[in-house]
């Protein structure tokens, strides 16, 4: 057990409530909290990742950025789950859509996260490991969604630690996410797969939900400041998922 505070999070036990909502930008986590929380109080700004804790709805919930990428991700929720006793991250965050199936600005949950990483390496298997987001959570969420009458998508995502393929090197002429796509995998992030393995490794649950911020078939995008401050219903459904979870 690492004494608290830990290298990456300056805060005291207690400080973060059961069920975090983890994007991966800090100025986003900072609008959840000052748009969406009641009296949200700033428990950790170590390197500018911002952690808020406040209530929803009267249910206590924390809200922390990821930064980018699984190793980061990795960190902060390994952080979050051994010695801060949380119990549930939701990642909210963007995705690139690689399904024809799946619109600009919708929700696709992670059911399972296929990914390019070597992240599992450090749990020393012998074989390899499924990721998954963790059933419970995926089920207060599609529930919760339902209920809210959003429209979402359940699948396998692609966690990938690269964002710029180089295809040119590849010998063959299709392209990395036609691959993918082949294989049914709905989006692409940088961080489900390796919040779903420490949440394997710790007994806790973990799930991404991910609104299309651009398109590997049409070629659409949204604005940058877009992607930081208009997914409010990705957020909305987040939140409402912990207001749940918290009334089972």
């Amino acid at each position: 057990m690492s004494k608290l505070p830990t290298p990456h999070i300056d805060a005291k036990p207690g400080d973060f409530a059961k069920t975090v909502l983890m994007p991966g930008d800090p100025l986003r986590a900072k609008f959840i909290a000052e748009t969406f929380l009641d009296d949200p109080v700033l428990v950790n700004n170590v390197r500018g990742v911002q952690g808020h804790t406040g209530t929803y709805k009267g249910v206590r919930v924390s809200v922390m950025a990821s930064g980018m990428g699984m190793p980061s991700i990795g960190i902060y929720s390994h952080e979050l789950f051994n010695f801060f006793g949380v119990d549930n991250i939701i990642r909210v965050g963007t995705s690139c859509a690689i399904s024809p199936e799946v619109n600009l600005r919708e929700i696709v949950m992670g059911a399972g996260a296929s990914t390019d990483s070597n992240y599992a390496r450090k749990f020393h298997l012998p074989g390899t490991f499924a990721p998954i987001a963790g059933y419970g959570l995926l089920r207060a969420c599609t529930e919760t969604a339902d209920e809210m009458g959003v429209t979402y998508h359940v699948g396998n995502i692609l966690s990938s630690d690269i964002f710029y393929e180089d295809d040119e090197c590849m010998p063959e002429n299709m392209h990395t996410m036609e691959r993918w796509r082949t294989m049914g995998v709905l989006a692409c992030d940088m961080e489900a797969a390796a919040l779903y393995m420490n949440a394997a490794r710790s007994g806790k649950s973990g799930l991404a939900i991910c609104t299309v911020a651009d398109h590997t078939v049409t070629g659409e995008a949204v604005s940058p400041m877009e992607r930081q401050t208009a997914f409010t219903q990705m957020i909305e459904l987040a939140l409402n998922t912990a207001v749940k979870l918290e009334n089972i």
